[in-house]
This record gives C-alpha cells, sequence and structure tokens, in this order.
C-alpha cells in the first residue's frame, strides 16, 4: 500500500527525472482518461517513465504513453505540472512531468518489452482508484481545466514551456 513515506525524500537517494500524461478524448460529449494497469494489478497508473538521453521531457511523455498505453495518435495541449516522490523500489526520487494530450485514438497495443500493460478508458467523471493516489489527485485537481481544453480544442492549447 502507497503511504506517505513515498513522499518523503531519503538523503542521499538520486533523482530521476520521468514524464507521462493524462490522455483524453471526446466521444458522445463525455471526456474519457487512459488509464493503464501493469502485470495484472487491479489498480490502475497514467502511462509516465523515464526521459531518455537526448530526449526532451514532452518527447518522453508521448513515448512513454506509446509504450504503456499503445497511443501515438497525441496531440499535446498543455503542461499539467510536476510531481515528486520515490519509485516503487524506493530507491531513487522521482520528478515526474505530467502534459494533457488529446486523442481520437481509442484502441492502443502496449510494446512495452518489460511489463504486460493493459489500456482502458474511464469517464473523467468515474475514475477508478489508481496506484499511486497522486495520479488520480492530479487528474481531479485539473478536472476543470481538462474539461476547458479538451471542449475547446482545437481552439485552445496552452504554451507548453
Amino acid at each position: 500500500m502507497i503511504d506517505q513515506t513515498w513522499y518523503e525524500r531519503i538523503p542521499g537517494v538520486p533523482e530521476q527525472i520521468s514524464a507521462g500524461g493524462i490522455v483524453a478524448r471526446l466521444e458522445n460529449n463525455q471526456i474519457y482518461v487512459a488509464l493503464v494497469q501493469e502485470n495484472n494489478r487491479t489498480e490502475y497508473v497514467l502511462p509516465k517513465g523515464h526521459v531518455d538521453p537526448g530526449e526532451t521531457i514532452e518527447e518522453a511523455a508521448k513515448r512513454e504513453i506509446a509504450e504503456e498505453a499503445g497511443l501515438s495518435n497525441l496531440q499535446l495541449i498543455a503542461p499539467l505540472g510536476v510531481q515528486e516522490r520515490l519509485d516503487f523500489r524506493k530507491r531513487s526520487w522521482k520528478k515526474i512531468h505530467y502534459f494533457l494530450f488529446i486523442t481520437e485514438q481509442v484502441e492502443g497495443i502496449p510494446t512495452d518489452p518489460y511489463i504486460h500493460y493493459k489500456l482502458d478508458w474511464f469517464p473523467l467523471e468515474q475514475l477508478p482508484s489508481c496506484f499511486w493516489p497522486e495520479q488520480k489527485e492530479l487528474i481531479e485537481t485539473n478536472r476543470d481545466r481538462i474539461i476547458a481544453l479538451v471542449i475547446n480544442y482545437p481552439e485552445v492549447t496552452e504554451a507548453i514551456t
């Protein structure tokens, strides 16, 4: 179970920069969010992962979404913030940059060679529990902004800095 200890930095633990995203699609006036399950866990996660050398954080976010969710037809809309915590094994301190993406793609075939991922779509208003509590909190905190950006796309996109 994830508790407060995952959010307390341990001195001397190396830092890792990661990137990922909330992928949304609009269907019949309903906003759906892509979440993935790792290795048949019951909880869901947002697709995200480390930034490769020479890669921007935006490029890493798109690559990780493609690997973990199988979604590649993505439009980057806005940055959503940075979250910090220990990784699953508590061996590195992760700074995870999250972005909002929009897609019309429904089906995805994850390509990560090491972990089995399963893509599911959920209505923004009916999200399941997430393995990492801060990920669901990120979605809920940005809910109104996500709605406004998705509903008004492509007329409204925010500057990516």
